[in-house]
Order: structure tokens, then C-alpha cells, then sequence
């Protein structure tokens, strides 16, 4: 398989001096010969003048981030980087390429993720040409192909990963911000390699659940974010009654039988995980009354 071929061309202003004094020249000279009659000297300067209005059209100019592909009679011949004003073989086909960074953001997927939920999903692609054989020879529309193949990387990602992850540690589309666009990024960059695209960044640029699901799905992670608040509350409660207990026992403030020690830890546990202010309630009398 053939790869780019740098080529660089003839300075175009030098040659442009050159093909316009030839073509006065030419010109003057054919006139004379036209005037003396001389058979020879119109064929000879006819043929220079029309050799030197063929050269004209081999001056092209590169801008900077472009590059120009040449191809000779179905050959390619090498592409020019460098920006300028140069001649070319006038007989060679150019295309233009741009190797400017663009972006492209695909629409809105509708996947479902690994756990089998209906999701909808979008990324945002940074590229760029960094082998201008590759994107014209090997693709048919290097842009087209860009748009494909991220739609497809696209959703290989959203069916490997959850939505969200309902266990610790586990990666899911939602929580793993970092993990997700590298892999995203990588994965588009494979399948891009091949027309000479370089993938300068890649992440998601939508995530949501479908709308049919999308209600129960809501109080779905309601509900689990309300268990881990309780979960978390309960851990600290259970903590300051240990202190306290141990804080009571060490500087022997109150002794305290097994049934009174169950009475405090239940009263704490109402104060501290309760999610109104709680009221006390004196007791006059003693515990066993």
C-alpha cells in the first residue's frame, strides 16, 4: 500500500517571470518571422508560444493548512504542504485538501446500554488530516466516512457500558467522565486510521435516558440517592452513640445497665437520623415507671 509522498515544486514567481517573457518574446518573434515570410521561423515560434501558454496553468497556490494531492494520467505523484506560490507539472490533476482541525457532532443515537435500557446518546469529534494518500485513495468521502464510523463507535460504546453504575467501582457512562472519552477516543481513532484521520478529541456530548423511560428512571436514582443519604446518616449516628456511650463509661459519669444503654442508644438514634426536630419528653419519674 503507498503512503504520502512529500513533493515540492518550482518557485511560481520565478517561473511566471519566465513564461511571461517567453510569451512577449514568442510573440515578437513570430511577428517577424509572420512579416519575412519565413515558413520555418512561424512553425518554430507558434509551437514555443503554444508550449509556453501550456505552462501557464501548472502555477497553483497552497494556503497554510492545505495541501494539494497530485495525480499524473491515474498516478499519484506526491501532495505539497508547504504554503506558497508554486509550478507543477501543468499535465497533473490537484486537489485541494484542508488540514485545518474541524469538528463534527453526531446526531442523537437512540442504543440500549448494556443493562438493556433505552438510552439516547451524542458525541463531539476534533479531527484532522494528517495523511493526505490515505483520505483521498483509501476512502471514497472522508467525511462521510468520519460521520459513519463515529455513529458506529458510538454505539458499540453505549451497548459495552451501563448508563449507571449500581455498584462501586464498576464504570458506567454517566459517572466515569474520563474513562469513557478515552475510550470513546480510541475507539473512534481505529476505525479512522485507515483514511489517514487523527482524532484529536472525542466525548459525549449528550446522555440521557429515553423518554418512555425516562420518569421511571428518575425516581429509580431518587430512591438510590435517598438509601445512600440514609445509609450515610445512620453510619454517623451509630458512630456519635458509640462515642458517646465510651465518652459516658471512660469519665464514669453514669453507670448504666444493659436495658438503659438500649433506652439512650434508641433515643439517639430518633434525635440524630430523624429528619424533623425532634421534641423531648421529660420523664419525672424513673425508667421502670
Amino acid at each position: 500500500m503507498s503512503h504520502e509522498k512529500a513533493v515540492h515544486g518550482l518557485p511560481g514567481w520565478a517561473v511566471l517571470f519566465v513564461l511571461i517573457a517567453v510569451l512577449f518574446g514568442a510573440s515578437y518573434a513570430l511577428v517577424q518571422a509572420a512579416r519575412e515570410a519565413s515558413s520555418w521561423g512561424i512553425v518554430l515560434w507558434s509551437l514555443v508560444l503554444a508550449l509556453d501558454l501550456v505552462c501557464l496553468p501548472g502555477l497553483t497556490v497552497v494556503n497554510p493548512n492545505e495541501a494539494k494531492v497530485l495525480t499524473l494520467f491515474g498516478v499519484y505523484k506526491g501532495s505539497i504542504k508547504v504554503p506558497g506560490f508554486w509550478w507543477v507539472n501543468p499535465l497533473t490533476s490537484r486537489r485541494r485538501l484542508s488540514l485545518r482541525v474541524r469538528n463534527f457532532e453526531s446526531g442523537r443515537l437512540k442504543v440500549n446500554d448494556l443493562d438493556g435500557n433505552p438510552i439516547e446518546i451524542a458525541a463531539v469529534v476534533v479531527w484532522r488530516i494528517v495523511e493526505t494518500f490515505e483520505a483521498v485513495f483509501n476512502v471514497d468521502d472522508y467525511e462521510h466516512f468520519v460521520h459513519v464510523q463515529t455513529e458506529a463507535a458510538v454505539r458499540i460504546l453505549a451497548t459495552t457500558y451501563a448508563y449507571d453504575a449500581h455498584e462501586d467501582g464498576k464504570l458506567s457512562l454517566r459517572s466515569s467522565v474520563v474513562e469513557i472519552t478515552e475510550r470513546l477516543r480510541h475507539e473512534i481513532q481505529e476505525r479512522l486510521a485507515t483514511a489517514g484521520i487523527d482524532v484529536i478529541e472525542a466525548r459525549i456530548s449528550h446522555l440521557a435516558y429515553a423518554p418512555e423511560i425516562a420518569g421511571a428512571m428518575l425516581r429509580r436514582q431518587q430512591a438510590s440517592a435517598v438509601i445512600a443519604a440514609r445509609q450515610r446518616i445512620v453510619e454517623g449516628a451509630v458512630g456519635m452513640v458509640e462515642m458517646a456511650l465510651a465518652e459516658l463509661s471512660a469519665k464514669r459519669v453514669v453507670q448504666l445497665d444493659e436495658e438503659r444503654k438500649a433506652t439512650m442508644v434508641s433515643n439517639l438514634l430518633v434525635v440524630l437520623c430523624s429528619e424533623r426536630g425532634v421534641e423531648p419528653v421529660v420523664n419525672t419519674g424513673t425508667l421502670y415507671q
